[in-house]
Formats: structure tokens, C-alpha cells, sequence
């Protein structure tokens, strides 16, 4: 158990992965600090291929970033001690407080499983020592029975910390009370004592209606149910990894080109990395952006991009094999105003060619690009991460993000896009990316330059240029992402018994 007694902690557990613990946590972290207390979130292990930086150039699952920013405070290493990437031949990158200690499979990766726990336990004494409460979310199911023995991020961590545990369900997939009853049952007697209540996640409809099913459910189990959660769509919070863009593009399966708006086409590569990149795009009310797989489905984008990826070369390959690169090579056409963007991976896939000598990402040495920028990757075994600040050379605009590669990257004539003027904390005069002569294909490295304001509303303009319905009469997001942390706060508030979930932290 933890050592330190003033901090208490309250762990969201779920009955299964994506049914809204990451959104739950991020929502109470924002109730917590309206109410005036420093709280802080933790992730003991997270698997995700969204990640960030945070500002000593530490690597961190993206989920818990937000869920900092929730919480008012800058990310840290320590609220997600270890995070895997998964990458192909079943393997995983597995960091270890912000830092690559390589990559694992998952009979490796078990037997580094001891020696980690302390790293994870140092993490969230280190919280405990700064705030008052500390919001622990767990991952997949605390039930996972094949994965229990060597389970450290749901009830062995909820017991190291003292935790009360919420169950979290989603009554949009169906089968909310049997997947709550059944989670219980699969716990032993301690590990159900611990739990002291659910929260229905993910309601359409009127409450009403649900009360009969509530009743039952509390009085089966003997737990309290202290929310039930409306559905929303209205509240803009970064999605946590895949699964959420796997159902974003099941609800969108027909790309429909929209002549008013500026239609953008982000390639749905199977190590997709970092696709919150994109969030700030799809939020703009003129840009109609959606995930797309096959050939067909380019035409008649305004611009398509190639974004970051776990895995270049295997994803290379795979837009070879499918015909997107291919098509993609088709809006060279002059004809055309079609406008490509690489980041990171996908900026590595606009060269000519990718070495991987030392089989850092997959079993292939080496692999033709696009060949549309003069450039070569030579992915290394040192990975840079790292927050950085500069100008894009483009229109002139202040910009910020972070970097997470392996690549180092030759480039030979072309133009850089951006000049990066400060990484991590030290002042630097580095190139970044390039451009092509017409500005029509741009690729980087900084993951987030749509996050960039000023930025991004240049890029639109210019990419509305032939529309003239567009480019007539602009309309731009005012979105504010401390404005989207209360609109959540304020809907979890008024759908939860705070009494007691305050309670359960005394």
C-alpha cells in the first residue's frame, strides 16, 4: 500500500476497452479542480499508438495528457509510468517513464513485468508527494482472466494506492447490467468490496425509462449506481487510440465529397499513429475530413494526407499493395490542385527510399518511397522526442509541437517547410520538412502543426482557393479546449451523485 496517507485516490475502472474510462477520468479530473483541489491522473500501463511529449522530452500515452490538461496542470511521465506501442509480429515498443527501452513481445515483455512495478509505484508515489487526489484509470477489464496474474494497472494498482474503484459500462454497445454483474462475479470477494459503484456511460434516450434496470442492478449487486451519462456528441475531447477511430469510421462508411467544403482524406494506415494530429481539422465548420482505405475513396479530396505511423515501412508497403499509392502519385497531374501532406512516417513515405538496418520497425530492410521529394530515411536506434518551437516557412506563422521518430532524414534540394527555433528547452536553428516548388506537397515531422491557430487558418485559405463558395466567406472554429473540459465537467456533474463520490475519498 502506498506510504503516503494525505492523498487519496479513486480509480475508473471499465468492463471492457472503450467504454469511456479515459473520458470519465478526464471529466473528474476537471470537477476536482473546479472544486479547488490539486489532483493529478495516473495510468499505470496504457497501449496506445497516440502518444506526447511532455516538456523534459518524455513520452506518455495522449490520453493522459488531456486528462492533465483537464486537471490544469502540465503532463508528466509519472502519470503514465509505462506505455506500449504496438507495432508489427506482435511486438510492442515498450516506454518506461517517458523512455524507449525497446522493443518486446508479450512473453518478453511478462517477464520485465516485476522489475516495472517498481518503476510504476515510484511514478505514483511521485504524484502523491505533489497533489491531493489522484484520478487512477484502468484498462481494459479488471475481469481479463487470461491476463490477471500479471495485471498491475486495475486492482493490484487500485490496492496499492488505497483506491475506491467506480465500474464504468456502456449501455450504447448493449448489454450494460450483464457485462457490470459479469465483471463482478469474475473478482474475487476483496477485489469486489473494492468496487463501490457504477456509472452507466453513453445514454440515448430518458432516463425514465431506465429506472426498473437500475433498481435491479442495485439490488443485485449491492453497489450503487451514481451516474448515468447522456450521450453526447456536442464536446470535442482528444479519443484515446483506434478503437474510437474504428468506430468513427464503421458510423462513416460512405466518404461523400461535400462541393462547400474543403474535403480532406487522411489515409487509414494499420499502424496509424497520432491521429489527434487531425482533431483540430475535422473541428473546423468548413472541412468535411474523414479516415479512408481504399483507392476510390481519394476522389475528389482537396487535400490528402499520409500521417504518422508505428510501423513505415510495413504501412508503406500496404499502400503499395492496396493501390492508394498509386492513386496518390495521380494528383501530380498539373490539372489538378489536389494538395499531400506527410507527418512524421507519412513524410518519410513522400522520399524515395526508407532504410531500417537495424529492424527497428519491421522485418524489411529497406523500401521504396513515393519519390516525390529528393530525400532519404535512415531509421536509427536512437528515438528523439521532443516539444519544439519555430515558424513555418510557408506563410510566416508562429508554430509549436512535438516530435517522435527514429528517422533521421537526408534531404537534397529540396525547401524546408518550417524552421524549428527551440527543442525541449535549449534555443536551436534546425530545418524541418520540405516543400515542394508549387506548395502543393509538404511534409514534417512535428506532429500537432494543426493545433497551430494561426497555422491552420492559413492552410485553409490557401486550400480553399478554386472554391469560391469557400473563399468568398470563411467561416472558422472558435474552439477552446478549456471551454470543451467544463462543457464535460458540467455534464458529468449534472448527471452524478457528487455527494457521493465525495464520500468515497474520505
Amino acid at each position: 500500500m502506498s506510504a503516503t496517507i494525505m492523498t487519496k485516490a479513486i480509480q475508473i475502472c471499465g468492463t471492457g476497452s472503450g467504454v469511456g474510462k479515459s473520458i470519465i477520468t478526464a471529466a473528474l479530473c476537471r470537477i476536482f479542480k473546479q472544486d479547488g483541489f490539486k489532483v493529478a491522473p495516473f495510468k499505470a500501463q496504457n497501449m496506445a499508438l497516440n502518444s506526447y511529449v511532455t516538456s523534459d522530452g518524455g513520452e506518455i500515452g495522449r490520453a493522459q495528457a488531456e486528462q492533465a490538461y483537464a486537471a490544469g496542470i502540465a503532463p508528466n511521465v509519472h502519470m503514465n509510468p509505462v506505455l506500449l506501442k504496438p507495432s508489427a509480429d506482435r511486438r510492442a515498443q515498450v516506454i518506461v517513464q517517458g523512455v524507449s527501452i525497446g522493443s518486446m513481445s508479450a512473453v518478453e515483455y511478462a517477464r520485465r513485468k516485476k522489475s516495472l512495478l517498481k518503476k510504476v509505484y515510484q511514478s505514483y508515489e511521485n504524484l502523491a508527494q505533489n497533489y491531493r487526489i489522484i484520478v487512477i484509470e484502468g484498462a481494459g477489464s479488471p475481469a481479463e482472466i487470461n491476463l490477471k496474474q500479471h495485471d498491475f494497472v486495475n486492482m493490484k494498482m487500485a490496492e496499492y494506492a488505497d483506491a475506491k474503484v467506480i465500474l464504468v459500462g456502456d449501455i450504447d454497445k448493449g448489454g450494460v447490467f450483464a457485462s457490470i454483474i459479469g465483471t463482478l462475479e469474475l473478482l474475487d470477494e476483496n477485489e469486489r468490496d473494492r468496487i463501490k459503484g457504477f456509472i452507466i456511460n453513453k445514454f440515448r434516450g430518458d432516463k425514465r425509462l431506465l429506472q426498473g434496470g437500475l433498481r435491479f442492478l442495485e439490488k443485485k449487486t449491492g453497489k450503487k449506481v451514481l451516474a448515468v451519462i447522456p450521450y453526447y456528441n456536442n464536446i470535442k475531447i482528444g479519443e484515446e487510440d483506434s478503437v474510437s477511430l474504428d468506430d468513427n469510421i464503421i458510423h462513416n462508411t460512405q466518404y461523400t465529397i461535400q462541393k462547400n467544403r474543403i474535403n480532406i482524406a487522411v489515409i487509414k494506415l494499420p499502424h496509424i499513429s497520432n491521429f489527434t494530429d487531425f482533431d483540430a481539422l475535422k473541428n473546423e465548420p468548413m472541412v468535411n475530413l474523414r479516415y479512408v482505405k481504399t483507392p476510390q475513396e481519394l476522389d475528389g479530396s482537396d487535400v490528402i494526407i499520409l500521417p504518422g505511423t508505428k510501423n513505415t515501412i510495413g504501412d508503406l508497403k500496404w499502400l503499395q499493395l492496396s493501390g492508394l499509392a498509386e492513386k496518390i502519385l495521380t494528383t501530380r497531374n498539373p490539372q489538378l490542385t489536389t494538395i499531400l501532406i506527410g507527418i512524421c512516417g507519412g513524410f518519410q513515405m513522400l522520399g524515395k527510399t526508407i532504410n531500417d538496418p537495424y529492424r527497428i520497425e519491421s522485418s524489411r530492410a529497406q523500401i521504396d518511397g513515393l519519390g516525390l521529394f529528393d530525400m532519404e530515411t535512415r531509421l536509427s536506434k536512437t528515438k528523439k522526442t521532443s516539444q519544439v518551437k519555430g515558424r513555418d516557412l510557408i506563410w510566416d506563422t508562429n508554430v509549436s509541437g512535438y516530435e517522435i521518430h527514429h528517422g533521421e532524414t537526408i534531404i537534397k534540394k529540396h525547401m524546408p517547410a518550417f524552421k524549428v527555433i527551440r527543442r525541449n528547452n535549449a534555443r536551436v536553428s534546425l530545418k524541418d520538412g520540405c516543400i515542394s516548388p508549387d506548395n502543393r506537397i509538404w511534409g514534417t515531422y512535428i506532429h500537432g502543426i494543426f493545433d497551430n491557430k494561426d497555422f491552420r487558418r492559413r492552410f485553409l485559405i490557401n486550400a480553399a482557393k478554386g472554391k469560391n463558395c469557400l473563399h468568398r466567406d470563411l467561416v472558422f472554429s472558435d474552439f477552446n479546449r478549456e471551454k470543451e473540459f467544463d462543457k464535460l465537467a458540467d455534464l458529468v456533474k449534472k448527471n452524478i451523485d457528487l455527494g457521493y463520490l465525495y464520500g468515497l475519498l474520505k
